[in-house]
């Protein structure tokens, strides 16, 4: 992802890529990091820490590094694009101090059409929350063997989503063994993990007689990189504040 906010990020004639931040130990450090996205020398190399004044800052990481990210972009007094996943209470509730101080974009995906599912989701749970009793619910993810937190945090996100609008208490990941007739108050998970899959959900809203279902696609990563810049864009300037996609797109 750091390569193709690179490699897109340059191509924008509204941004300057003045940092890159890399963790200790990582054996590009000191490299270029438009030759490491495969631009060519951008003039900014891979670092722990910089100098440089920057107005935003994109996170793509793990939450170690999330964490690092929150406290250099308070530190900068900078926008904060927020996009790794996996993250622990404290990361959470780092990141909502951080956006008391700056304006912090947070979303669990920077994808368009992952968000515009989202909003076509809760169009939906809205509709079908009492037909037969409520909709039944699945969703489906599938991700590259590489993705360390299961279900995805997007996964989770339209759960959370779905679940305030049906009334839904009850989470569930997978099944197995005879677990009884399927509530109607629950949302059930299942992750899928193969190959290099950059992306793809799939919400089920099941009922007797017929089914409904949304899926979302990503083919590479740029949708991601793409939406994250678009944020960053959106962040600069604003007041501090939480804001998420849904903002970012005028939805």
């Amino acid at each position: 992802m750091g390569q193709r906010l690179v490699a897109l990020g340059s191509q924008d004639k509204q941004l300057d890529i003045v940092a890159c931040f890399e963790s200790a130990g990582n054996p590009k450090l000191g490299q270029d990091a438009g030759q490491v996205a495969g631009i060519g020398e951008l003039g900014v190399r891979l670092a722990e820490q910089s100098d440089a004044e920057f107005d935003a800052l994109i996170d793509f990481s793990v939450p170690g590094g999330a964490h690092a990210a929150v406290e250099r972009a308070v530190s900068a007094k900078a926008a904060l694009v927020m996009a790794t996943t996996g993250l622990e209470d404290e990361h959470k509730a780092k990141i909502r101090e951080a956006s008391q101080i700056i304006p912090v974009v947070w979303s669990p995906s920077m994808s368009t059409t992952v968000n515009l599912t989202m909003k076509l989701c809760e169009i939906a749970a809205e509709a079908l929350k009492d037909i037969q009793g409520g909709a039944d619910v699945e969703i489906l993810e599938r991700h590259h063997r590489y993705k360390e937190d299961s279900p995805s945090g997007t996964a989770l996100r339209f759960g959370e989503l779905i679940a305030e609008k049906m009334g839904i208490t009850n989470h569930i990941f997978g099944r197995e063994g005879r677990p009884g007739a399927r509530p109607h108050n629950e949302i059930a998970y299942h992750a899928i993990r193969t190959g290099d899959n950059p992306g793809e959900h799939t919400i089920i809203f099941g009922l007797l007689g017929e089914t409904m279902e949304l899926t979302v696609r990503a083919s590479n990563r740029d949708c991601y990189a793409t939406g994250a810049l678009q944020a960053a864009k959106f962040a600069v300037g604003k007041e501090p504040g939480l804001y998420n996609m849904n903002d970012v797109l005028g939805l």
